[in-house]
């Protein structure tokens, strides 16, 4: 017999489908994790056995449990181990930071860091020229903010052996040299930062579990009940599958394996077999391909050059592999999540796809990550195609600027800096706009997601002007992003993002309206609770 899980009580407990109240103050869930009723205090709390949890939760507005639709605990918990750069505002503050980081470092111990913000070279060429005085014989790893590329110090550069350019199966990576051939520090996608990032000490295995295991206890208390995970690489899964078998993972994650450039038949048959493994609150669903790299370092493909003459190429040195990969993933029913920032990269995604569904017709949900700037041409073929949009908004919230001074908006002209996360236009036009941070490119509070995707201005400066405000979402409209469409995206819309009898139980509680919260507040508005399956993963002190 069914037994409670869970009870909340005098709730306000709100519909992302009508973005409405529902009339009932309470609910209750069952022991499969599932709300089991709905209703008012009195007859939910008779609901409520010897081992019910019961929280009074004093008028708090309960919706759907938030997901981040783009999202890398495992990097993420490794690389935001070291020095935080991304406070930084130009060469001076890096300098000084990096200088009380060696200060503190013992001799020959490695300095790391991320978040570093391309901006504050200005019109500089971004290398590690400016910190070699702080950073002499100091082996050093700084990955930039788009944790695609990092700058490497002299010293770390001799220890990797790396001297001069070298050649990649990613078309993209890039070892960047000077006129003389001499390495400039800055490292070009995964593969041209693997050469240092190999020779550089590794944390311990218990250490990255317990960073990964911290990650994740912060994320629940931010509001998170879930997150589609953007990769699988090394022992990752492992780590995932511990973590829930001690029942130590706080999150439903849906985790998407990388396909690389070189993938043979082999690779992308294990890739089909790997589908549906996993745990009780994780599991291998669709597999992650990237069609290019970032604007900030040149490496996006853009169907006309950057103003550097750069962002020419796509991460597939032969398209073609990309497209008839997409088509076998396809004809297996798995889904794909394709890296896409420029407008070239985007365009051949959706080509791809439109190809695939031709030759077979299968009920995948594909989706496009990114879309930083596309044309009008590109926003319509989403819907139609039925690939869903996953954005970043908070990306052109800190990263870029309105009056397009930043290095993302000067390298694209004004033109196309323009069309920056066509937020509203993709809504507008149909698609299915997922929301997430890419933490940890961005921080993965929800609330900021949220509110980023609605106000559009720096999160560190509120004041400024918003960069593209015509292209904000309204509360509901960004709501909808982190519920009801990471549940369409992943096929469980039947089942999840929903406040309804028989939907799941993953739930997050506000202590405000987020949809009447001004946006410029909404990012601190405190999390009162959170629950995954009907168990309490985070709760305030004082509920």
């Amino acid at each position: 017999m069914s037994t409670t899980r869970l009870v909340l009580l005098s709730a306000r407990l709100l519909d992302p489908a009508t973005g409405a109240f529902l009339p009932q103050t309470a609910l209750a869930v069952s022991d499969d994790g599932r709300i089991s009723a709905l209703g008012d205090d009195r007859e939910i709390r008779a609901l409520a056995g010897p081992g019910t949890t019961v929280v009074d939760l004093k008028g708090a507005v309960v919706t759907p449990g938030l997901v981040d639709g783009h999202v890398h605990p495992v990097t993420g918990a490794e690389l935001t181990g070291g020095l935080d750069l991304s406070g930084c505002a130009d060469l001076d503050d890096v300098r000084a930071e990096l200088a009380r980081e060696v200060r503190r470092l013992a001799r020959g111990e490695w300095l790391f860091a991320w978040g570093l913000d391309p901006n504050v070279f200005g019109d500089r060429p971004v290398g590690v020229a400016p910190f070699d005085a702080v950073l002499d014989g100091v082996p050093a790893f700084l990955l930039l903010f788009d944790a695609h590329s990092a700058l490497a110090s002299r010293r770390a550069l001799e220890l990797a052996g790396v001297d001069g350019p070298r050649t990649f199966a990613q078309a993209s990576a890039e070892v960047v040299c000077d006129a003389d051939g001499r390495p400039t520090g800055l490292l070009q996608e995964d593969a041209a930062c693997a050469l240092v990032e190999r020779v550089a000490p590794q944390p311990t295995r218990e250490e990255r579990r317990e960073g990964l295991a911290a990650a994740l206890r912060a994320m629940a208390a931010a509001g998170l009940t879930g997150g589609h995970v953007m990769d699988a690489n090394g022992d990752s899964l492992a780590l995932y599958g511990e973590l829930d078998a001690a029942g130590e993972l706080p999150l439903r994650l849906r985790v998407a394996p990388w396909c690389q450039p070189g993938t043979d038949a082999d690779g992308v048959r294990a890739l089909i077999e790997q589908q549906g493994t996993g745990g009780a609150l994780w599991r291998v669903t669709g597999v992650k391909l990237f069609m290019d790299g970032t604007i900030d370092n040149g490496t996006a493909w853009l169907e006309r050059p950057d103003r550097n003459g750069e962002s020419t190429a796509a991460f597939w040195p032969d398209p073609a592999a990309y497209t008839q990969i997409v088509g076998e993933l396809h004809r297996a029913g798995v889904a794909t999540a394709t890296h896409a920032i420029g407008d070239a990269a985007v365009r051949h995604a959706l080509d791809s796809v439109e190809k695939a569904q031709a030759s077979a017709t299968v009920g995948v949900r594909h989706r496009v990550e990114h879309i930083e700037t596309v044309p009008d041409d590109t926003l319509r073929r989403f819907a139609e195609l039925g690939v869903v949009a996953s954005m970043q908004p908070t990306h052109c919230c800190d990263f870029t600027r309105a009056d397009h001074t930043d290095n993302w908006s000067r390298r694209l002209g004004e033109e196309r800096a323009s069309l920056a996360w066509r937020c509203r236009d993709l809504v507008d036009s149909g698609a299915t706009v997922v929301l997430g941070s890419d933490w940890p490119i961005a921080p993965f509070p929800p609330l900021g997601v949220l509110a980023g995707a609605r106000h559009r201005r720096p999160s560190r400066d509120l004041g400024q002007a918003p960069h593209g405000p015509e292209q904000a979402l309204t509360g509901l409209e960004a709501l909808r992003g982190m519920t009801t469409g990471p549940a369409y995206a992943a096929g469980e819309e039947h089942e999840a993002g929903r406040l309804a009898v028989g939907y799941r139980a993953d739930l997050t509680v506000l202590a405000a309206d987020p949809l009447t919260t001004p946006a410029t507040e909404l990012a601190d508005v405190p999390v009162r609770l959170t629950a995954v399956d009907g168990r309490v993963t985070f709760r305030a002190t004082d509920l």
